[in-house]
């Protein structure tokens, strides 16, 4: 049981480090190391049943329909890797870019692959929704921000969107708030000033988001698995883009902080360079073998 424990912790801490990379999600990993059904079923959860089981006081029982004890030991793999790897990312990004984006460009394109062949079936429908995911992820790479809004609605489906963006494979919870027009508002000046009226709608959207959309992933997931698991196969292949380790990007100033919008691409030249990251890619594609070949041993196991 410590065991299960412990892996549930690490791989919370991956899920921690693929959201500190810029425009990746902790979704990808949990769907790579095979808990993301189980996550979503554990979000989803909390409902009526559990509010009454908490009244009742009836802890335990909460915690065994909830599977909290599973959630609390990723979350808190989460928060230990956004601490732990943070400054050691940022040193990375902006003294050896090209190579720390090589390592994660291997793990995703691996990632393509090995969450791809957990279809069972590919048919036309299965097929179509890998192009669905694909292209709205490509896209998503190259749209301009929107200008700024304000009003309450716009803030409540800013939160909705921006947690499902951070649940799904591929999409990042604070590039799509760029993408909105609502960083700056949400991210920075509603948090540093406190401004309720902010936050408050932003707040509503994300728990009733997060709630909905867990229920709606797992009902996708036990009618069309095969369809679900190819768009979101398709999301992490069109993420591919952000993650293209040959670029400079394209920054803007929100209040105090910085934030990549865009990225400006270009073809790597042939030196030394060019093959360590190569050699780089290859590892990143021989970790998420690892991560998958330990993952078969541990269901083998149970």
């Amino acid at each position: 049981m410590i065991k299960q424990h412990f892996s549930t912790l690490l791989k919370g801490m991956a899920m921690g480090i693929a959201n500190v990379i810029p425009g990746v999600s902790g979704g990808t990993i949990a769907l790579i190391t095979g808990i993301f059904e189980r996550l979503i079923d554990a979000i989803k959860s909390f409902d009526l049943k559990a509010v009454k089981l908490i009244l009742a006081g009836k802890f335990k029982e909460f915690a065994e329909y909830t599977d909290l004890v599973f959630l609390i030991s990723l979350f808190l793999g989460v928060g230990i890797a956004i601490i732990a790897v943070a400054r050691i990312f940022e040193y990375l990004f902006e003294h050896y870019p090209v190579y720390i984006w090589s390592y994660f460009f291997g793990l995703i394109l691996a990632s393509v692959y090995f969450v791809g062949k957990t279809i069972d079936k590919w048919n036309f429908s299965v097929i179509l929704s890998f192009i669905i995911g694909s292209s709205l992820a490509i896209a998503l790479t190259f749209m301009t921000p929107a200008s700024e809004n304000d009003s309450t609605l716009y803030l409540v489906i800013c939160g909705v969107v921006a947690i499902c963006s951070m649940i799904l494979p591929g999409l990042s919870g604070s590039y799509i708030l760029i993408l909105m027009g609502n960083y700056q508002l949400v991210a920075i000046e509603a948090i540093n000033n406190l401004r309720l009226e902010i936050i408050i709608p932003v707040g509503i959207g994300a728990v009733v988001g997060l709630i909905a959309f867990s229920h709606v992933l797992s009902w996708l997931f036990k009618k069309f698995k095969n369809q679900t698991l190819a768009i979101l196969t398709g999301f992490i292949l069109g993420s591919l883009g952000i993650i293209w380790p040959w670029k400079n990007p394209i920054e803007a100033t929100f209040g105090d902080k910085i934030k990549v919008i865009g990225y400006d691409y270009f073809k790597p030249e042939f030196n030394t360079e060019f093959f360590i990251a190569v050699t780089i890619m290859i590892i990143g594609i021989a970790t998420i073998w690892w991560m998958e070949s330990k993952a078969e041993a541990t269901k083998i196991e149970e």
